[in-house]
């Protein structure tokens, strides 16, 4: 089959008539066109190398001959749906399952995170048999009715918050409530958390779940605060509720030293659901649900049945057998240790070079670069981390940003990432923030060490070529 059918403006044409205009591209003011990807680059029409540092779905790297392999011998054997008796099925749930505490040994297979998120819900309401949820802010968790309800990400932008959901501050120790110099962070924010549960026992209601990335994504690529989490849990389930881990994002070694983002808590923390999705397959639709006998149970004793038509089909099932083998034999949870620290190196480095350049963090190949105006008030610099994203397109390396003011720019790429890939992104971006804008950190300096003598005020931003001139004007108060 011909790479391209149409040429990029055709493309773009059809896809503006064809396609809901909601469902957004990448870049789209001018949009890249991809025909092509294998391991961490990705291929335009004319044939330009792109390195791709958002794509977290293609965890093992883009058309990985292993995993396109597994997907064929399986296609041409046999596809049939889960009540039809597989050895894929059971194979591939052993194999999660010793990647988890031992509690966590019933698994339910399903197609998108969406899905694996809704399904948790269903599981959490049927086995507490209360109907309220807590979440943190600006969580994300799915596009499914019920997972908007419990994504402040999406309500505050529609319908707004419904009774039985419940938000708590998420634990961001940068420019949450309690920051990095709280003597115990955790503690802190765990206790708000309880604070929302007497509230909500105030009301005359009950909790069903609390659910949580392990690593807030949307949020802010946000680490939660080690202890965190265990306390989380004790207190919800003296409350009769369950906790849910959303590992959606961050599943499958992506954190390097663990194989789950949770297992940062501790050894002694286990969540009573977890959720796993966009990397399982490594682009293919898989996803899943882990929980305990137990809350199976009682899912189970409600008497209607279960059934997924596509979830734990065997081709998924020996892909996502063929992205475990690949992660262990190709050591891609030290590769992500190894990668992701240096390039977490790299960008604090550039940290104390650039003062708009407010916070580094992340862990393994989960990591973001916080933008700010200004160093002490931590406001958001949204404007230039849009300027970061698009620059770096002009230097062939795809990025994106999160977080509430979207100022934060993430990295999440496959985990195949090399040395030679951190450096070069470092290496840009050192660059970008240098070369066109050497103007403007001479400025925050500036603002930083004379805020009470003077207000600076950006006038405006002109685009020229590829470069961008700051005009600024400094007036006496």
């Amino acid at each position: 089959m011909a790479l391209e059918m149409f040429r990029k403006e055709e493309t773009l044409a059809m896809r503006k008539k064809l396609i809901g205009q909601s469902c957004r591209l990448f870049y789209s003011d001018d949009p890249v066109k991809i025909v092509r990807a294998r391991g961490q680059y990705l291929y335009d029409e004319n044939g330009k190398r792109y390195l791709d540092c958002i794509s977290n779905v293609q965890h093992v790297g883009h058309c990985h001959p292993s995993i396109t392999q597994a997907a064929t011998t399986q296609m041409e054997l046999l596809n049939a749906n889960s009540r039809f008796l597989h050895d894929n099925i059971v194979q591939y749930a052993d194999r999660l399952a010793a990647t988890l505490p031992d509690k966590l040994r019933v698994f339910y297979f399903v197609n998108s995170g969406s899905e694996a998120n809704d399904l948790a819900l269903r599981l959490a309401h049927q086995y507490t048999q209360h109907e309220d949820v807590i979440v943190l802010d600006h969580a994300y968790h799915g596009h499914l009715t019920s997972l908007i309800d419990i994504s402040p990400y999406k309500f505050q932008k529609l319908t707004g918050q419904k009774e039985w959901v419940h938000v708590a501050p998420i634990p961001d120790t940068y420019r949450g409530i309690f920051r990095e110099d709280h003597p115990n962070p955790a503690q802190a924010y765990a206790d708000t958390v309880k604070d929302v549960i007497d509230k909500v026992h105030q009301k005359g209601r009950k909790v069903s779940a609390f659910f949580s990335e392990s690593l807030p994504s949307v949020g802010g690529q946000i680490l939660l605060p080690k202890g965190y989490s265990t306390k989380v849990a004790e207190y919800v389930r003296s409350a009769g509720g369950v906790f849910v881990a959303d590992e959606v994002q961050t599943g499958f070694g992506r954190v390097g030293s663990h194989f789950w983002a949770f297992q940062l808590q501790g050894d002694d923390f286990s969540p009573d659901i977890v959720t796993m999705g966009k990397p399982m397959g490594n682009g293919h639709p898989l996803s899943c649900v882990a929980t305990t006998a137990e809350i199976a149970g009682a899912f189970t004793a409600n008497g209607v049945e279960y059934f997924n038509t596509f979830g734990g089909n065997p081709v998924s099932c020996a892909i996502g057998l063929a992205v475990l083998d690949v992660i262990e034999k190709e050591d891609l949870r030290g590769n992500s240790s190894r990668v992701g620290g240096h390039l977490l190196d790299r960008l604090r480095q550039l940290q104390t070079k650039h003062p708009i350049i407010g916070d580094v963090r992340g862990v393994g190949l989960f990591v973001g670069l916080e933008m700010v105006t200004d160093k002490e008030q931590r406001t958001p610099a949204t404007d230039a981390a849009a300027q970061v994203v698009r620059r770096l397109k002009e230097e062939y390396i795809c990025v994106s940003t999160d977080g509430p003011w979207e100022n934060i720019v993430k990295f999440k790429p496959p985990m195949c990432f090399s040395m030679e890939d951190a450096d070069l992104v470092a290496d840009r971006i050192h660059h970008i923030l240098t070369g066109d804008w050497n103007t403007y950190p001479i400025a925050l300096t500036y603002y930083n060490t004379f805020t009470q003598f003077y207000s600076i005020h950006l006038l405006y931003l002109k685009e020229r070529f590829t470069h961008f001139e700051y005009y600024i004007v400094f007036v006496r108060l």
